[in-house]
């Protein structure tokens, strides 16, 4: 039997594109503009403040190797610190200026997600697992929330990517060249994964949802399972999903990294390229040292968030997943749609049911061509075996279900 067995989609999950995704997550974002503003101006600032330490470095040590004095050095020194005081300072900041955006943004999300839940009839809870419910609103938008803190970091990386790549291409563009010769490859490898990760990232949202439903029926049911002994019987079930939970997000951790160590595979192979094109030309005068020293010390600079972008983008595709169900439940149609508002002045108690017909599903008729009268004041018994429909009626009444044919009134008036 397959690992994923009993993971299907809900009924009423649907597959979004990343566009249509990207979008919605953005209008959450808008209410904060200028709070992003501010932490999109310290991204950029920070970047490059890094981008621009290397070049500062290389010229520090040409300069020594024209005049080794120690002004040079405490310059150099100088200078590396500053960019460190700096750097921390717009990283906690921003990080700050963040997490204050996403606590934000998230409680909408819940805000919205729980909204949408309780608006939905009785049948809503009954077909689908309460537990399914709370996972989606409260572990999918923890997941949403860390892969938004992911891309203010990737973003970060992006900018030192771009400002870098001006100057390296003033120093030398032959080893610019062949440093960006293998971003291609980075980027197929990476965009050849995406579907790999979106496929396992769901099967893990779906079982840690089981999990959770799981142990939530446990618990609420658990004076009726010790009425009748069945304590071993709980323990079971949540044995079983427990070791299905822990089998899929194991495939699931195995899928996310594999991507890693193939492209710092990918990193050491540049690395070696650079290192002996940029010593052969060193060597020919074609290169100073300062400037050879620059782009061994750009393969880190450069490389290392090329693989972090691309590493992210399988996590990026869980945040996506989890943007992907918690829209799902927000855009479940209800079964019961109110047409209209009409104020309810002091009730007499008058209660019809016109030949209505009602089933909980397709295979589950409870009323058929039912009537029934009631009159102002009157008392009725309604009494018959379990499943005949008796609690129905009073939840048909109070309009919890949507019937399938028939009106009920009270006091004349259309439920």
């Amino acid at each position: 039997m397959s690992i994923f067995y009993g993971l299907n989609t809900e009924a009423y999950d649907r597959q979004y594109s990343d566009r249509e995704l990207l979008r919605r997550v953005l209008r959450y974002f808008a209410p904060h503009r200028q709070r992003t503003l501010v932490v999109a101006l310290l991204i950029a600032a920070v970047a490059a403040a890094g981008a621009t330490q290397p070049f500062v470095v290389a010229r520090g040590l040409d300069a020594l190797v024209q005049s080794p004095r120690l002004e040079v050095v405490l310059g150099l020194s100088g200078a590396v610190l500053a960019f460190g005081a700096f750097n921390w300072g717009g990283n906690w900041v921003r990080r700050r200026l963040t997490a204050r955006i996403i606590g934000d943004i998230v409680l909408a999300l819940r805000r919205d997600a729980f909204q949408a839940s309780v608006g939905h009839d009785m049948s809503f809870f009954d077909e689908f697992r309460s537990g399914r419910i709370i996972s989606r609103i409260t572990s999918d938008t923890d997941e949403f929330a860390q892969v938004v803190l992911l891309v203010t970091d990737v973003l970060s990386q992006l900018l030192v990517i771009g400002i870098m790549l001006v100057p390296l291409f003033n120093v030398s563009w032959r080893l610019t060249l062949t440093l960006l010769g293998f971003s291609p490859v980075v980027a197929l490898l990476a965009a050849g994964f995406r579907r790999i990760a979106r496929t396992v990232t769901r099967k893990g949202f779906r079982v840690l949802a089981e999990v959770k439903s799981t142990i939530q029926e446990a618990v609420t049911g658990i004076g009726v399972a010790k009425n009748f002994r069945q304590e071993g019987a709980i323990y079971a079930d949540f044995a079983a999903v427990n070791l299905q939970s822990y089998r899929v997000n194991l495939r699931r951790g195995l899928a996310l990294a594999a991507l890693y160590p193939a492209l710092n595979a990918l990193s050491g192979v540049v690395t070696a390229v650079l290192v002996y094109t940029g010593g052969l030309a060193a060597a020919a005068g074609a290169v100073s040292v300062g400037n050879w020293y620059l782009f061994i010390l750009s393969v880190d600079r450069f490389w290392g968030p090329m693989i972090n972008v691309s590493a992210f983008w399988s996590q990026f595709q869980g945040g996506l997943s989890a943007a992907e169900r918690i829209f799902a439940l927000m855009d479940a149609a209800p079964t019961v749609r109110q047409t209209g508002q009409r104020p309810v002045g002091r009730l007499r108690g008058e209660i019809g049911f016109e030949r209505v017909s009602f089933r909980y599903t397709g295979q589950e008729q409870v009323l058929q061509d039912f009537s029934l009268h009631i009159a102002p004041g009157e008392s009725v018994a309604l009494v018959g075996h379990t499943g005949a429909g008796k609690t129905s009626i009073a939840r048909l009444i109070a309009r919890f279900y949507e019937f399938q044919a028939g009106r009920i009134t009270v006091d004349g008036q259309d439920v």
